[in-house]
Order: C-alpha cells, then sequence, then structure tokens
C-alpha cells in the first residue's frame, strides 16, 4: 500500500508540473493502442510533448489537487472518462495533431469488435481451395470455382461501420489475411489556455475565421452608427460622414474652409477640370507624333510599292 500511496503521489506532482508548464492538452483516446504503438508515439512526440496516462479516477483526483491553483481545469473533468489520455504541449497545435493521428498500425478484424469503417472484399481469386466454399456461403458471398481455387464473383460488404464484427466475418478476413482496420490514438477533446474544444475547430481555415471577424466588425459598425454610439468600429465612419455633412453646409452656405474650396472651385467651373484631362492626352499624342514622323521615307516608298499588302497577304 505504501508503494501504491507513493506513486500517486508522484503522479499528482507530475501532473501538477505539466499543466504548469505547457498551455495546451490533447485529451486523447487510447482504445486498441498497443504497447509498442504507444512507445511509438512517444518518440514522434519527443522534444513537442509529453504522454500522459492514468486511470480515470486517479486523475479527477489529480486535477481536484489543482483547482485550487488552476481553476478552469475544472472543465476536464466531464471529458476524463473511457480510455483517455493527456497529451501536454506548447508547439502549434494542428502539428501536433497531425503527428498523433499519423501513428496507426493495421489490426485483423477481431469478433465482437465494433468497425471503423465498411470492409469490402474485392472481386478476384482468394487462391483458396474449393473445400472452403462453405464460409463464403454463410456470408452470401458469391463464388466460382476457377483452376481449382476459389474465385469472388463480385465485390461484397461484409462488414458495416459502427455495427460488431461477427465471428463469420472474423474467420473469413483473417483466412483471406486482410486487416482491414487501422488502430491509434483519436483526439477527444483540446483544452488550451483555459478553453475546452473539439478538434474539428482546428480544421477551420484562416481565411475563414478573418472572414469572419471582419463580418463582426462591420455589423458593429453599423449598429453603432445606427444608434450614434460610438465605438472603435464606427468612429472612423463617423468622421467621414460628419466631414460630408460639413462640405454640404459649406457648398449650401458662405462658410468655406480649406477643403470645402476645391469642392466649391469645381462645382462653380466643372469644364476646367473637364479640359485638363484631354489637355493630358493630346500633349502625350504630340509626343508620339515625331517618332512616327522620323521614320525613313525608303520604308513610305516599299509601302507605296506593295500597296498595302504584305508579302504573306
Amino acid at each position: 500500500m505504501g508503494g501504491t500511496r507513493s506513486d500517486k503521489e508522484a503522479y499528482f506532482v507530475k501532473l501538477k508540473e505539466l499543466i504548469a508548464k505547457y498551455p495546451s492538452i490533447f485529451l486523447v483516446n487510447v482504445d486498441n493502442v498497443g504497447s509498442n504503438q504507444m512507445h511509438q508515439i512517444r518518440v514522434a512526440l519527443r522534444g513537442k510533448g509529453v504522454v500522459l496516462m492514468g486511470k480515470n479516477t486517479m486523475v479527477r483526483r489529480a486535477l481536484r489537487t489543482v483547482l485550487a491553483e488552476f481553476p478552469l481545469f475544472e472543465r476536464l473533468l466531464p471529458h476524463v472518462k473511457g480510455n483517455i489520455g493527456f497529451v501536454f504541449t506548447s508547439d502549434d497545435l494542428k502539428d501536433i495533431r497531425e503527428i498523433i493521428l499519423s501513428n496507426k498500425v493495421a489490426a485483423p478484424a477481431r469478433a465482437g469488435a465494433l468497425a471503423p469503417k465498411d470492409v469490402i472484399i474485392p472481386a478476384g481469386n482468394t487462391m483458396m481451395e474449393p473445400g472452403k466454399t462453405s464460409f463464403f456461403q454463410a456470408l452470401g458471398i458469391p463464388t466460382k470455382i476457377a483452376r481449382g481455387t476459389i474465385e469472388i464473383v463480385s465485390d461484397v460488404k461484409v462488414v458495416t461501420a459502427g455495427t460488431r464484427v461477427g465471428t463469420s466475418e472474423a474467420t473469413l478476413l483473417n483466412m483471406l489475411n486482410i486487416s482491414p482496420f487501422t488502430y491509434g490514438m483519436t483526439v477527444v477533446q483540446i483544452f488550451s489556455e483555459g478553453n475546452i474544444f473539439p478538434p474539428s475547430v482546428l480544421d477551420i481555415d484562416d481565411s475563414e475565421l478573418i472572414d469572419r471577424f471582419l463580418s463582426g466588425i462591420k455589423t458593429i459598425a453599423a449598429i453603432s452608427l445606427a444608434l450614434n454610439y460610438p465605438t472603435l468600429a464606427s468612429v472612423a465612419h463617423s468622421l467621414v460622414n460628419s466631414y460630408k455633412n460639413l462640405l454640404a453646409i459649406a457648398i449650401e452656405t458662405e462658410y468655406s474652409f480649406e477643403g470645402a474650396d476645391k469642392v466649391k472651385e469645381y462645382l462653380a467651373n466643372p469644364e476646367a477640370f473637364a479640359a485638363a484631362a484631354p489637355a493630358a492626352t493630346e500633349s502625350a499624342a504630340a509626343a508620339a507624333a515625331p517618332a512616327e514622323e522620323a521614320k525613313p521615307e525608303a520604308e513610305a516608298e516599299e509601302s507605296d510599292d506593295d500597296m498595302g499588302f504584305g508579302l504573306f497577304d
């Protein structure tokens, strides 16, 4: 009992140290993850994250001991259920998730196991002797005998995702050397800087976040302008609208200021401003004219000789 108590105390100390050191925690499910695969995941995360496992009762008790100092970790308690563990990190969350999910191993179908995906046996020769036809008949798989071996006529789905693998299906898949499933850590929840959220949040693109942020700013600005309540989002628009009102007053009255003088001048003599653009165009055309006149006369004569037609017209 003394050893067990010391192990628990050491676990509590380690958990507290990791919580104080790392700002982000991945809650991961480790169903069907073997010890060798767990070792490979630890190696892949070396220098980037730390894996900590433990029984749920001990994990909950350890978390409760740190709530006085880290009250936000109470949000983790409802998610401590099933076969879960922690991955502590201070690196980019997307990169760490990729490392966690990329370490998977192929596994054979076991009777009674919950299938994570559909399993389809492809059509083709199985290289099995005709005496084993009964396995296929029991599952309703169409076969024929070709060159002394069993051949599956068409693709057949033998296991549906979310259902339990039957004994016959597991036996047949193992006989065909088909390992249809892959197992590894799966991310259940992510706790980062006091916030807890599902892993799907990491799939949101940066451009989508920026668009939503800008949309929120526009909405705040519109509401603020409608209520005549100044905010950081609306003050720029308020200043521009006020300046427009000043220009309108200056145009309608004798009052004027530097910004309104040019507007009044334009309204009083719009032809002068309209003539400025064509004048600039004419000066550019005049500059280009001497270049056209400088072409050799011989070139002009050749143009006359061929009467305006090219050699290959």
